[in-house]
């Protein structure tokens, strides 16, 4: 499935790094930046964290939740999360059913892809980039605050 801007974002049940269940319909009302990454405390996706974790307070600021998702599990995210001080949740996709939901899903190393969907549950914005890790959140502001400005 190749999910497009407009359409309603996918709801997903998933265990975060605290062992909660959540799912993404619990955040409506927030701005939600949904992020999938390939793996825990790799070079990339370490800056990639880091870039959503040093800019966390100005998308509070803008009503928005951060949510990543990777395949790896709970323990993992947990040890990732403490490791880099982390202010957001991490999803344990193992079975890769969120990711197949999102379309998401690569041949050799899974797809770092950040989905930005506004408070009605729509997905506003779609950003790929496996080799510019520290764009995503860059690009999610963006999108936010355009918005902000035009309401």
């Amino acid at each position: 499935m190749k999910l497009k801007i407009g359409d309603q974002a996918p709801d997903f049940e998933g265990i975060t790094d605290e062992g909660r269940k959540i799912r993404l319909s619990d955040f409506r009302g927030k701005f939600v930046i949904l992020y999938f990454y390939p793996k825990d405390d790799t070079p990339g996706c370490r800056v990639e964290a880091m870039s959503f974790r040093d800019r966390y307070d100005d998308l509070q600021k803008l009503n928005a939740v951060v949510i990543g998702v990777s395949g790896d599990n709970v323990d993992s995210h947990k040890k990732f999360k403490e490791k880099y001080k982390l202010p957001f949740i991490l999803v344990s996709d193992t079975e890769g059913k969120i990711r197949e939901l999102y379309g998401v899903k690569g041949l050799l190393i899974p797809p770092r892809v950040t989905f930005v969907i506004d408070i009605d549950g729509r997905i506003i914005h779609i950003y790929s980039s496996q080799l510019n890790p520290s764009s995503h959140v860059s690009e999610a502001l963006k999108v936010i605050r355009g918005l902000e400005s035009k309401g």
